[in-house]
């Protein structure tokens, strides 16, 4: 996906939102009245453009001879082309054509009958509630997703949408206090490190099916079409989170075997083949709850699934902590070169007593791969840090030794002030030290060119968005209306208006600032002429051996370093002109309307327009400016940790512990008492 268009559907997702969120606050709903019947009408909006899409591509068939030309058309032909075939009355435009005046709670329940009666898989999971609302608020929610641009949007479009609404709805606590949804950058994370690309894919605490849809994001990333490659196996304890997740999968165009259950006494699910999921996945990925207590014992003694034996049993014959049940859960049902990754308390890598001993059995196994710290606030409804776990049963006997020990705390970004994230390229930076770690140096070569190729780009971009503040169009009428509006004659006779000293101030004000930004984007533009001889000397070393081309990369990058504090500079002056421009705003706006002159209210009216151009070329300045530095950013974060693109111990952050260090440590598996 091109930057534009990542940026397009963000811009999207915040003012569908926006416009959703608006309608709940003035229909006095909670969030959990509102949830599910507004993830329902995106469903239906992209199950009828799924629908409209695979009916056309068809007719294309049969019209190119691909298929008979008089050939019936059933479900089959639409599933095979991962779509439903939609009854009329369940076709977004059938809901929006309905005449005024009529029971849309009525028409919507039918709708999502109608499709259940056709795909079994979503046989009582569509949400059925929409009765209970007022017809007016369901014909707004009906028309926010019937835009010209959602009725173009592709699968993957509604996809990210369907993601979107699901984490804004967690982080309103709408659902079990939000914990259905694991943060989209935690789920990212496990996928990066475990690769999930083939066969069983299994998650024992599903949710809403984060983990699923994250690993066809992953493969569909690599060419690879998931349903033909993966089954997708959950159990979730809850209902209604399983809705959640049949329809997530459902608007993402996939399949998987979900189930009701409760883990800790039940496994429900077998293989196509017969035999059981345990002992046979080939990856397991969860976030299951923390710190459960009053787990059965007499349920789970003598349980195949726990190996290792239970952790800790308190004076009622319970569990005290089930936290290493679900440990040895996840390390169980791997086959013999299965992977798992799966988040878990950060008290749980040191725990005591019976839980240290699981640990110790489990770290005897060799099959644990890596471990890494989280700070705290990266889940929306608690504060509290967490880690995330990685078992490899087909880890080489050289690493079997051996567990990545990776303290990522401080690595993260403020998305707000309660809520923190990764961006992609701190996921991907530390996906990196991974690969060193397996000895995969090629791929992290290749990810530092790609860094680099992004600073590139980026920088590209800056320099186009400088060229609107070269041109003296917009800024040379405002400046003229200023000129103009200084002279008091200009204005009616009313001794209550004082409107041509506040214009002076401004007219004296803006030009300079524009000559301020016009001296510093000349500067800018000397430096991008050293910065492209110098690029061209380094495409001329890329075909050079690695090491060279690391060096020539460094060298690129101390360069545009160096050119950081001249762009920096030309973003100041915008942003002080951009002040000036909205003080000039408000006066065009208020004071000159107030006027009630003909001629200057006309003018006042042409003046924010062309301001408001200015500004949003500002803001896009500002923002292209910040996607550069971030871009150098990461390169720079690379280069001073692997300079040499080989893995080392980087204080702080990343150490590889022997079994040794880690029988020293009290079988503690947490990286931050290995990385100093």
């Amino acid at each position: 996906m091109t930057l534009n268009a990542f940026q397009d559907i963000s811009r999207l997702e915040g003012t569908l939102w926006e416009a959703a969120d608006q309608l709940r606050a003035n229909s006095k709903l909670t969030s959990s009245e509102y949830c599910f019947p507004i993830l329902g009408i995106i469903f239906l909006r992209h199950a009828t453009n799924r629908y409209n899409a695979v009916a056309a591509r068809i007719e294309e068939e049969k019209a190119a001879g691909k298929l008979p030309k008089k050939l019936p058309i059933n479900k089959a032909h639409f599933i095979a082309r991962r779509a439903l075939m939609l009854p009329v009355e369940a076709r977004y435009e059938t809901l929006i054509a309905l005449p005024k005046g009529t029971n849309l709670g009525t028409a919507l329940v039918d709708a999502m009958n109608a499709i259940e009666r056709d795909f079994e898989p979503l046989a009582n999971q569509l949400p059925k509630d929409y009765e209970k609302f007022d017809n007016d608020l369901l014909e707004s929610m009906l028309r926010i997703f019937d835009s010209q641009a959602l009725r173009r949007a592709s699968g993957d479009i509604f996809g990210r949408i369907y993601e979107y609404f699901l984490m804004k709805f967690a982080i309103q606590g709408a659902q079990d206090n939000g914990e259905f949804f694991t943060p989209p950058s935690l789920v990212q994370m496990i996928v990066n490190v475990i690769e999930p690309n083939r066969g069983v894919v299994a998650d024992l605490a599903c949710g809403s099916g984060g983990m699923f849809v994250q690993t066809s994001h992953f493969m569909e990333d690599h060419g690879q079409q998931t349903m033909d490659c993966v089954t997708f196996y959950g159990q979730e304890k809850t209902a209604t989170t399983i809705k959640l997740a049949k329809m997530n999968l459902a608007v993402h165009g996939l399949e998987g075997e979900i189930k009701e259950a409760n883990t800790f006494y039940q496994d429900e699910h077998r293989l196509s083949d017969g035999r059981p999921l345990w002992g046979n996945c080939d990856f397991m990925m969860a976030n299951p709850p923390f710190n459960v207590d009053m787990v059965d014992v007499a349920k789970v003694k003598g349980d195949r699934r726990l190996p290792f034996g239970l952790p800790g049993v308190n004076k009622s014959k319970t569990i005290s902590n089930a936290n290493y049940l679900w440990i040895s859960y996840f390390h169980s049902y791997l086959n013999a070169k299965g992977r798992a990754g799966f988040v878990m308390s950060s008290q749980a890598s040191s725990a005591g007593h019976g839980e240290a001993e699981v640990r110790q059995k489990l770290v005897a196994t060799g099959d644990v791969d890596v471990m890494m710290s989280i700070r705290s606030n990266f889940f929306y409804t608690r504060s509290v840090p967490c880690e995330l776990w990685f078992f490899d049963k087909g880890k080489p006997a050289a690493r079997k030794d051996s567990v990545l020990m990776l303290d990522a705390r401080n690595v993260y970004r403020k998305v707000t002030r309660k809520i923190f994230d990764f961006s992609t390229e701190q996921q991907q930076n530390l996906t990196s030290i991974v690969w060193l770690y397996r000895g995969e140096n090629d791929r992290f070569r290749d990810w530092m060119k790609t860094c680099h190729q992004e600073a590139i780009i980026r920088h590209a971009q800056w320099q186009r968005a400088l060229h609107p503040f070269l041109s003296d169009d917009k800024l040379g009428y405002v400046i003229a209306c200023l000129k103009k509006w200084t002279d008091a004659d200009y204005y009616p006779k009313d001794p209550s208006l004082d409107l041509a000293p506040k214009a002076r101030e401004l007219a004296s004000k803006i030009p300079d600032l524009k000559s301020e930004v016009e001296g510093t984007i000349q500067a800018a533009k000397m430096q991008f002429q050293c910065i492209e001889e110098a690029r061209a000397q380094y495409d001329r070393t890329e075909k050079l051996h690695a090491e060279r081309l690391l060096a020539a990369m460094q060298d690129d990058l101390v360069r545009m370093e160096r050119d950081a504090a001249q762009f920096n500079a030309v973003r100041s002056a915008v942003q002080s002109l951009v002040k000036a421009l909205g003080q000039a705003i408000s006066f065009a706006e208020t004071e000159l309307q107030a006027a009630k002159a003909k001629k200057q209210w006309k003018e006042a009216w042409n003046v924010p327009a062309r301001l408001n151009e200015i500004r949003e070329e500002a803001q896009n300045l500002h923002d292209t400016l910040n996607g550069w530095h971030a871009a150098r950013k990461q390169l720079r974060w690379l280069f001073d940790r692997f300079p040499n693109g080989v893995y080392v111990d980087v204080p702080g952050l990343c150490k590889i512990a022997s079994r040794a260090d880690i029988t020293a440590a009290d079988w503690s598996l947490t990286p931050g008492r290995y990385v100093g």
